[in-house]
């Protein structure tokens, strides 16, 4: 198949500031938000996280039902790109507009109600994302190259929102903070939105192959997808570790670096070296396999994760050392599972002969889903295990188990979790024929 113009890789590739934006902020600023702002209890506001993600764990693999309907008889997904983008947009704004009822119970089911909302709505734009690149091409090296182009256009976003969200929040400050931040974040979304709608127009988008019937169908597929099955393992199980480590994020700038201004530092410097090294990362796939790369760099997100540790006894210069290390290996285990997927969805799709790129897509934003929002109510358990004091003005003094809870959870945990993917990777994953990447 000829080469996909650079246009319609990067118009694909702008949906990344949508889900870059969902997929960092609230998992970043949200349980601050709700034990800062609100004083809800660390357990109790890591509860709100988790609750509207677990609904999408039940209803996205639902949505990718309907998307493969909607491509057998339109021929096109790109409806429902559009109608959850702008829905995200809007009601990321209201998550965070704060509504004031006075009463701790009422603001937080005001938060539930819109983050479901929301979630709902991210599940109709995320599932057909994910299931573009197997229709836009069936060339495996275009598709590495789309997913190359994606990525880094993601590491972009993510440096923007996981930067500029906590700046506008702490800047402003308070409640005020916070609702600006939302507003500017729902605009993010926005152009992420109508740049795929617009540069995936002129993409072939699909055959018009059955779908799969019903819930039988797809638990019967799931089960002899094996390759899928372990690659889902892995990202579930990573996925978790670093939604715990975003939640923790604000956390550790204020009581374990001591010093609140530097949450927009931590994350540029964990981001930015994920940025430099998204190119990098297929090159070494290339040269030793995508699956000694995917381990390379689970070790290096691990080591650096786990040298955070110490980030009270050694030197600032020398903490951020770590946080970049982490952030190497995070655009690889950002990289590898991305590039493998599409190759995953054709060849069974080839093997059943009907369409499976949405069902998969949602069953695999799923576990993304439910791993990222575990990774808060996680950390909202260790805050509260920990002795951690909710407030409404982010001024209470925290006792020294707190502290040693929040690093805990930043640091120690997260190492855990991404490390504890690498036994999953095995060569079944690829059906025992890894090819490497595009050189």
């Amino acid at each position: 198949m000829a080469a996909l113009p650079a246009s319609t890789r990067f118009g694909y590739s702008l949906g990344s500031f949508a889900t870059g934006a969902f997929g960092t902020v609230p998992g970043l600023l949200l349980l601050p938000y709700l034990t800062d702002t609100m004083a809800v209890p660390g357990a109790v506001a890591g509860v709100i996280v988790l609750v509207p993600k677990a609904w999408d764990v039940v209803f996205n693999p639902f949505a990718g039902r309907l998307s493969d309907a909607s491509l057998a008889k339109r021929g096109s997904r790109r409806r429902f790109l559009l109608a959850g983008g702008l829905g995200v947009a809007v009601l990321f704004a209201a998550i965070f507009a704060h509504p004031g009822f006075g009463r701790v119970p009422l603001d937080a089911a005001y938060v539930v109600l819109a983050f479901l909302l929301c979630a709902t709505a991210f599940a109709f734009f995320q599932v057909p994302y994910n299931a573009l690149p197997a229709e836009i091409t069936d060339s495996y090296d275009e598709r590495t190259k789309l997913t190359s182009w994606r990525i880094g256009l993601l590491a972009v976003a993510i440096l923007i929102s996981g930067g500029v969200a906590p700046g506008i929040a702490n800047g402003v400050g308070g409640i005020a903070g916070y609702r600006l931040m939302g507003i500017a974040m729902g605009l993010v979304i926005l152009v992420g939105t109508i740049g795929v709608y617009l540069g995936t127009r002129g993409a072939p988008v699909g055959s018009r192959r059955p779908t799969t019937a019903g819930w039988r169908d797809l638990l019967a597929t799931m089960r002899q997808w094996r390759s899928f099955r372990w690659l889902l393992g892995v990202y579930f199980v990573q996925s978790l570790g670093l939604g715990t480590l975003l939640a923790g994020v604000s956390y550790a700038a204020r009581y374990v670096f001591g010093d609140a201004g530097l949450q927009s530092a931590l994350f540029v410097g964990f981001v930015g070296p994920a940025l430099v090294m998204m190119p990098v990362w297929p090159r070494i796939g290339a040269k030793w396999g995508k699956l000694w790369g995917f381990r390379f760099a689970c070790i290096s997100f691990a080591v650096g994760a786990l040298g955070l540790l110490a980030t009270q006894v050694v030197p600032l210069a020398v903490a951020f050392v770590f946080v970049a290390l982490a952030g190497v290996g995070y655009a690889g285990i950002q990289v590898f599972p991305l590039a493998i997927l599409p190759d995953l969805i054709s060849a069974e799709e080839e093997r059943t002969g009907a369409t499976r790129a949405g069902v998969a897509a949602g069953v695999w934003t799923a576990s993304e889903t439910l791993g990222l929002a575990l990774g808060p109510g996680l950390f909202g358990l260790v805050l509260s295990l920990g002795g951690y004091v909710s407030s409404v003005d982010a001024s209470a003094a925290q006792p020294g188990s707190a502290v040693t809870a929040i690093a805990i959870g930043f640091a120690l945990m997260p190492a855990v979790l991404v490390a504890a993917g690498i036994p999953l990777l095995r060569r079944s994953m690829l059906d025992d024929q890894p090819r490497p990447f595009a050189g």
